[in-house]
């Protein structure tokens, strides 16, 4: 039970769970059609209740301060002792349709709850929780369809003592947003299943992997190719059996061809084995040859590939030395003798270029620059994101919108993920597994895991004018089995990924599968 430390305001009806206010007075003093103060520069600085808004709750908690994003000032929700505490403003008159709210946020992090919230507006409440950022403001939207001509926007805390956010920059305006892409990674699955892997729903019943996780939300899935592996998996054969499944469940494909017989990353742009002696020349007919072949396999048995990587985290170009980013003439060829082939294949087919470092800025622009003055064709842009290797959320999206504005593209999430836990299932130790290592504000539980997913699906889904695309959740299958680990050469090495996977130890659908329920 919370103790209001000013007295409510009139009218205002009981709390109930999450400060969501059962019913809102027909009329107040500041309702309008339109957003009042939405940079919180009138009253200035240590203005109490903001002009234009109103407060619920350990009011205190909620004020106007100095720093704000563009202007002078924001709102800020902080307090020595644990709070909660909502700042709302009620709009009506409005006309009835779609609506987006969009914010610019930080947030030290450790609430209970942190989140905007659109509510009152005739259908469900929409909220978007505010991602750990204490430095850099991170934008992020929430789309609602107003129905009853009024809505509420509201910033609520439920926070411990210490606790902060700060609110600034906010517009309410016609649109909508949300992900198509709400994806994952299950490339190691066919060999785990092979050696007796099994996966279960949150409640415990075994059952099939791609149907729980489509159950969860899940609406598209990424698989691998390699061109000839030691170990016989990930190739055009085992891509073929998946896919027929990954249909089978009304999921849509994402192909991601390596052009490698092993891990293709920034590290290491292996040739395959088969291709070792060839020339640029051959090269490029090596890449069309091999792409057509696997996508219009596909095609044959009904399984169409929806996207495409030409390459995987090709940071430092591919099939090194002749694609390498040293020779951008060359590099070029080769990519563009890929999207020809998918394009033969399936002209609706969605070919993408992927790069590692989602957090650098300037990497990626160096890498596309180069790209579109060298003529490559493209028609999305993917990044790996993990928050532990490649620069804060506020480089993320910092790095996310320039790409899609710069290029004119859109872009999408290629590989993220998180640990739930540190300790490892199997005997080979974990790729993360130090609290040092973790992103601040995220814990290694399965709340840190769901919160991290979240996140990084709300800065997707905020990048302007519609253009975020996605996320796609990496390995969400590989958990520790004997024979499936990370070496296709060594059948004994293994697995330092199975602390992020999406199913547990005990095998079992984590929390984290909601985040494919993400708008």
């Amino acid at each position: 039970m919370f103790h209001p430390r000013r007295a409510l305001r009139a009218l205002l009806p009981p709390l109930v769970a999450g400060l969501a206010l059962t019913a809102l007075p027909a009329q107040t003093a500041t309702a309008a059609s339109t957003l009042a103060n939405g940079d919180f520069e009138t009253g200035g600085s240590g203005a109490a209740t903001p002009a234009g808004w109103s407060e619920y709750g350990d009011t205190a908690a909620s004020y106007t301060e100095p720093g704000g994003r563009g202007g002078g000032h924001r709102l800020s929700h902080w307090s020595s002792s644990a709070y909660k505490v909502e700042t709302y403003q009620y709009l009506s008159g409005l006309a009835n349709g779609d609506y987006r709210l969009t914010a610019w946020v930080r947030s030290g992090g450790g609430q209970n709850a942190a989140y905007l919230a659109l509510k009152n507006c005739g259908g469900a409440e929409q909220r978007t929780d505010l991602p750990v950022s204490d430095s850099g403001w991170i934008r992020i939207v929430v789309p609602v369809r107003v129905t009853n001509n009024q809505c509420t926007i509201s910033v609520n805390s439920d926070g411990r003592a210490g606790n902060w956010i700060n609110v600034d920059d906010l517009t309410f305006a016609r649109g909508t947003s949300g992900l198509p892409v709400k994806g994952a990674d299950i490339s190691s699955l066919p060999k785990s299943e092979a050696r007796g892997g099994v996966y279960r729903t949150a409640s415990g019943a075994v059952g099939d992997p791609v149907a729980i996780l489509k159950s969860a939300g899940m609406n598209y899935a990424r698989l691998k190719v390699w061109v000839n592996p030691a170990d016989g998996y990930n190739d055009k054969a085992h891509v073929l059996a998946l896919a027929k499944r990954i249909k089978a469940q009304g999921m849509k494909l994402l192909v991601d061809f390596h052009y490698s017989d092993a891990w293709a990353d920034p590290g290491k742009q292996t040739k395959p084995a088969a291709w070792a002696g060839h020339g640029y020349g051959q090269l490029k007919k090596d890449v069309h040859d091999h792409t057509y072949d696997v996508l219009d396999a596909l095609r044959k048995q009904g399984t169409t590939a929806d996207m495409v990587q030409v390459g995987n985290e090709i940071n430092g170009g591919m099939l090194w030395n002749e694609g390498s980013t040293s020779n951008w003439t060359q590099l070029a060829g080769l990519l563009n003798s890929g999207y020809d082939a998918v394009k033969e294949v399936s002209p609706s087919t969605v070919a993408a270029l992927h790069l590692a470092e989602g957090g650098d800025l300037e990497g990626t622009r160096w890498w596309f620059d180069n790209a579109v003055s060298h003529g490559v064709r493209f028609d999305a842009i993917g990044l790996s994101y993990y928050g532990y290797w490649h620069g804060t959320l506020h480089d993320f999206q910092t790095t996310l919108d320039d790409a899609a504005g710069r290029y004119g593209k859109p872009v999408f999430v290629a590989e993220t993920a998180y640990p739930f836990r540190l300790d490892s299932e199997d005997g080979l130790e974990n790729i993360i597994d130090l609290d040092g290592e973790l992103v601040p504000g995220y814990p290694a539980s399965t709340t840190g895991q769901t919160r991290w997913m979240n996140d990084v699906a709300s800065i997707v889904e905020a990048v302007p004018n519609g253009r975020g695309l996605g996320v796609f959740y990496w390995e969400a299958t590989w958990t520790a089995r004997g024979g499936n680990g990370w070496d296709p050469a060594d059948p004994s090495s293994g697995n330092g990924w199975e602390n992020q996977a999406l199913f547990g130890y005990d095998d079992r659908a984590l929390p984290a599968t909601a985040w494919f329920r993400h708008r």
